[in-house]
Formats: C-alpha cells, structure tokens, sequence
C-alpha cells in the first residue's frame, strides 16, 4: 500500500517518516468554563483531512495511528497516585467501529483503566460544522451506565466550542464522578 501523506510504500496507512515528521504531538491546554482543562496534541487543521476518516474503513487504522503516536505516549508517562477510568464521550459503534473507543483504549497504564460503553449520549444529533448556538439547543442529553471508579478523565477527538465536554463534565458531576481532566486528539481553536 502507499502512504497517505507522501505516497511512498509503506506497510502502513502513515508511513513512519510521515507519522515521525507530521505526527509528532505537542500538547496544547485550555480550560472549559468549569475550569477543567482539555489537554490536546495536534492543532485540528494540522490533521483535519485525517480525523475525517472516522466514519469511513480507514478511519479505524487512523485513528488508531493518531492514538498511538499522542494519547498512548501520554498514558505510559502518566502517574497517579491510584488508578483511575478513562471514559470515552459516547463510544457508540458506527461504521463497523467507535473512534472514540479506539482513543480511550490507547490509554491503558499502570494506572489508566479505560471503561467502555459508560458515557452515551440519547441524541444522536451530529455537531459537524454547526454554531455553537446550534451545539447549545440540541444538547447530547447525556447519561451513564454504572461505573465503580469516582475518578476520571474524559476522552473525545475534537474539541471546538467545548459544549460536549461541558455537557459530558456536568453529567459526570451529576453522577458524583471526578473528571480530573479532559483529552482530545485536536483543539479547533488553535491556529
């Protein structure tokens, strides 16, 4: 197969040059209105045409390259004092795969154990290129199946206006969980 960025052979979808020069993560902080911090590692037009693979067959392998060269590097540095949940923001299966779980497995450490099928949302309404009015009108509604663990970090792709991870936060809160912070593959608001 061919590389998807230099279009060199390759045995994988990214090539290790391209994942080395273009892939390389850096970490990016901001804060939602609750004051918790999203921690990011790429800036959303750096890897736009890549996170749009997420509803197609590649996505899989993309995502789980973006994964592995951000969250999972961040995970294996990561200490806690004891462990914690991760908990993708609805891990619902489309496409034959759930991105988001591809994200929040990456996290698995000496002390990260990621929970699946925790954080689902009752709308399915999709938030793609829509106002942050619109993101405020149409919420997520979100809920949760049992989990024992009080502490966590949220896990989503994208964060832009931060509206889900806000709704994701408040649900959590409601639920006397901890979100001790939030990772996204990309930060929108980054130029």
């Amino acid at each position: 197969m061919r590389c998807m960025l230099c279009e060199s052979l390759s045995f994988m979808h990214i090539c290790s040059s391209c994942q080395e020069t273009f892939l390389s993560p850096s970490l990016y902080k901001r804060r939602l209105s609750n004051n918790i911090e999203v921690i990011s590692f790429y800036k959303y037009n750096d890897i736009k045409e890549l996170l749009h693979t997420k509803h197609t067959d590649i996505g899989y392998y993309i995502y789980s390259i973006l994964a592995r060269n951000s969250l999972q590097k961040f995970a294996m540095n990561f200490e806690y004092e004891h462990n914690i949940s991760s908990i993708a923001v609805d891990d619902t299966v489309t496409s034959g795969y759930s991105h988001t779980a591809i994200l929040n497995r990456s996290l698995k450490s000496k002390c990260i154990r990621p929970s699946f099928n925790k954080l689902r949302a009752k709308n399915t309404v999709s938030y793609s290129g829509k106002s942050k009015e619109y993101r405020i009108t149409n919420p997520r509604d979100f809920y949760i199946k049992y989990f024992k663990c009080k502490q966590v970090i949220l896990v989503d792709d994208i964060i832009t206006t931060g509206s889900t991870l806000m709704e994701a936060v408040n649900t959590m809160e409601l639920n006397k969980k901890q979100v001790l912070f939030c990772l996204t593959l990309a930060d929108a608001s980054i130029v």
